[in-house]
């Protein structure tokens, strides 16, 4: 049991909080490993190590539950990689078929490019791994965004880079407070008993989102006026 906590990840508080800036080089420094590589082994050990890193050290702020929408945009990612493969070919030759496809004739002018065809082992094979690797570089995005504090990276920037910081911390916070919000709308949507999942559900949770994005890029927009930016 002793040994089990050793080897345990202390948790995240105020005491032993790390700075933002460092999070996102950690996560740039996979980044960029990933994207050197194709090798299903070496892009899963840094999957699985972001997604340790995660779950060990993120607070429970709104930005922090980000990281489970950048999985599952990673996993779209995959599909839409192979479904491509498979409707639209793969440049990659194969000798192993696994299916053939109704394939639509095209017009001369659309030569290099078909439409269905055959389906091979060797061409999925490189879709999944093409696909895996811009898989694991959205995972490292989604972990820098679920541990860096925005507020706090801001502070941190010297004064030469405020403005600049101040539209790059508003561009990383975009996509963690749609999540924020979509969750804290459908958690509202089930306590009155109303549906939250589904086309319908989609469709009524999204407009209070864009409303309340839109209600946020003003209150910005005025509270930087007010400060005198430009």
């Amino acid at each position: 049991m002793t040994a089990v906590r050793t080897l345990r990840a202390p948790r995240a508080h105020r005491s032993n909080a790390v700075h933002p800036g460092a999070w996102w080089i950690w996560a740039l420094g996979l980044g960029t490993a990933a994207s050197r590589t194709t090798n299903p082994l070496l892009l899963a050990l840094l999957v699985g190590v972001a997604g340790y890193v995660v779950a060990a050290r993120r607070t429970e702020a709104p930005w922090a539950r980000s990281y489970g929408a950048f999985v599952k945009l990673a996993l779209v990612v995959i599909g839409i990689r192979l479904l491509f493969a498979t409707v639209l070919g793969s440049p990659i030759p194969g000798t192993h078929i696994l299916a053939t496809l109704p394939e639509v004739p095209l017009p001369d002018w659309a030569q290099g490019v078909r439409i269905g065809g055959r389906v091979t082992l060797e061409g999925l094979a490189f879709a999944f791994y093409d696909g895996l690797k811009l898989a694991a570089l959205l995972i490292c995005v989604g972990a820098a965004n679920a541990l860096a504090s925005p507020s706090r990276l801001l502070k941190s920037l010297p004064g030469a880079l405020y403005e600049a910081g101040v539209a790059v911390v508003v561009a990383m916070t975009f996509a963690p407070n749609l999540i924020a919000d979509v969750r804290r709308l459908r958690a509202a949507r089930r306590l009155r008993g109303r549906p939250d999942k589904g086309v319908r559900g989609l469709l009524q949770v999204g407009l209070p989102v864009l409303e309340g994005a839109l209600e946020r890029s003003v209150s910005l927009a005025a509270a930087m006026d007010a400060r005198g930016y430009g």
